[in-house]
């Protein structure tokens, strides 16, 4: 039998174990496992809080390093980004998705890494980020490499969970969601467990206030009620817990710390229901940076990167 991936000649990108609606046929592949995700995050109080239809309905947990700021951009500024990305080509790529690359040529397996053709960041790149010194997470956030990537539910778009590479960008992954709405699907593949604290009381269901996350010790009997009809905190193993980030049209989303190193960051299928792009700014990591043992390189792509006259490469 064919491997999964079978993209050559059918329009799409597709390698090894990946696939997509063109490449997907009987006894070729089978569409990527997608679980639900059984947590949602709430950008006002930063809790991950139990669906509703889960078995961990009523419970919560924090879940640091999220940053989202919706209508980063007005409508006007989106149509105009989008038409101008439509004037370049758009590549084939994995899993159904196509995309634009403005950023040093890099071997991750060999860590090489040199400029190549590239001619830095496009133009229209300069006003989003100045728009980001506003923030203070991205204070000193100098992008060094852009990618757009294209999804279309009639290609079957996704992206698997995955980390994005730390020994060449830094901790911030800053993306910028354009044309609809989708959901940034979170997994953990530690082996660890995370506490969960319950977020009402049995009797008047009322949310806790966030402070109560850290004044109520665990007991023997995790889950159980205790005093005040309340229940006490329960440990899951984190590869049972699957946070949703719903990503709003024009918002910008920013991962770092727990939420950059320790959670996988995936878009399902199911979550593409019409075109969208998705345009992430990465920065260098400290070993590029200043001080570090590559700097000189990381100074060289930043002045070609911030210099707005890129082409895709």
């Amino acid at each position: 039998m064919e491997a999964a991936g079978g993209g050559a000649g059918l329009g799409c990108g597709c390698k090894g174990i990946r696939s997509c609606l063109l490449c997907e046929r009987p006894m070729q592949a089978a569409p990527p496992p997608q679980g639900e995700d059984n947590f949602t995050y709430c950008p006002a109080t930063g809790l991950a809080k139990g669906n509703e239809h889960s078995e961990f309905a009523g419970w919560a947990f924090p879940f640091p390093g999220v940053l989202l700021m919706e209508e980063f951009i007005g409508e006007d500024e989106e149509s105009e980004i989008v038409e101008l990305m439509d004037r370049d080509d758009w590549k084939p790529s994995q899993s159904g998705r196509k995309k634009q690359d403005y950023g040093p040529k890099v071997n991750f397996k060999k860590q090489r890494l040199k400029a190549g053709s590239f001619t830095g960041l496009p133009s229209f790149s300069k006003k989003i980020v100045a728009q980001m010194e506003a923030c203070s997470v991205l204070g000193g956030f100098l992008p060094v490499e852009q990618c757009n990537l294209d999804y279309m539910p009639e290609r079957g778009s996704a992206i698997d969970p995955h980390f994005d590479d730390w020994w060449l960008w830094g901790e911030r992954l800053v993306s910028l969601n354009l044309l609809s709405e989708t959901v940034l699907s979170m997994s953990c593949d530690s082996e660890d467990s995370i506490q969960l604290f319950p977020t009402s009381s049995k009797e008047n269901r009322e949310l806790n206030p966030p402070g109560s996350f850290t004044q109520t010790p665990p007991c023997q009997n995790p889950g159980e009620e205790g005093p005040n009809g309340t229940l006490s905190p329960r440990l899951v193993p984190s590869q049972e817990v699957t946070v949703a980030i719903p990503l709003p049209r024009r918002c910008l989303v920013v991962l770092y710390g727990e939420a950059r190193y320790r959670w996988k960051h995936a878009i399902h299928r199911r979550h593409i229901q019409r075109r969208r792009i998705c345009v992430t700014f990465r920065e260098l990591s400290e070993e590029f940076s200043a001080g570090g043992r590559h700097e000189e390189l990381g100074k060289e792509l930043l002045g070609i990167a911030l210099s707005f006259q890129g082409r895709p490469v």
